[in-house]
């Protein structure tokens, strides 16, 4: 098993605390009041305008084209499979992307922006780097999958556009080739470093409930 999917089988746990939390266990059973996943959407756009700023940095620290390609093919894979969904939520809820960029972080959104950019700018390279990006993709598509595996009539509710988008085979394919990636640049890392990487990975899975934790209650400025 590559130290990707170790880590992934070590963190299950703390993305199965993020199906317990009352944002997605009522967006699973179609309760979920739509003021909630309103600030949801936005958050997530914000979230996503620090997400690239990962990429930035490891860009930065890169040591050949091939990695320069790579992340900046995984930026365009997170900007293209999220941004119509994201936009048709945005539009009815009478809302423009250019028009919530001027918005707060909340804090749970800002303090996982802050460690993820952290990670990456401390950081020897691209491994803390991927590190840091792969608990929100590959979480999203465990939840996602997960949702959809057991609880088919959420393809009934107005939430069915978002949750297909992580759910789809398609992007789990992407995520497993972005575990394949980060395996790549995580051979012979010293015992210091992989300890190190291995804490950023579980920090951020912790992130991920905190920021599923925050949406349950929604945005008080919109």
């Amino acid at each position: 098993m590559g130290f990707a999917r170790e880590l992934m089988e070590e963190n299950i746990p703390i993305w199965q605390q993020c199906l317990e939390t009352p944002f997605l266990r009522q967006l699973e059973d179609g309760t979920l009041p739509e003021d909630c996943f309103k600030g949801y959407i936005v958050d997530d756009s914000l979230y996503l305008r620090e997400y690239a700023k990962v990429f930035a940095w490891g860009m930065t620290k890169a040591q050949t084209m091939d990695e320069i390609r790579a992340y900046y093919s995984l930026l365009a894979f997170v900007n293209e499979s999220e941004a119509s969904t994201r936009l048709m939520y945005l539009k009815r809820y009478g809302l423009q992307d250019s028009q919530i960029q001027t918005l707060p972080l909340r804090p749970q959104n800002a303090a996982y922006g802050d460690c993820m950019i952290q990670a990456a700018r401390d950081g020897e390279g691209a491994a803390e780097c991927m590190m840091a990006c792969l608990p929100c993709m590959v979480s999203y598509a465990w939840i996602f999958r997960t949702i959809t595996g057991r609880t088919p009539a959420i393809r009934e509710t107005v939430f069915w556009p978002l949750v297909a988008d992580y759910a789809d085979d398609r992007y789990w394919a992407a995520c497993q080739e972005w575990m394949d990636f980060a395996d790549q640049v995580s051979r012979d890392l010293s015992p210091q470093r992989r300890e190190r990487c291995r804490r950023i990975y579980r920090d951020c899975s912790l992130h991920e409930l905190h920021f599923w934790e925050m949406s349950g209650s929604p945005r008080t400025d919109l």
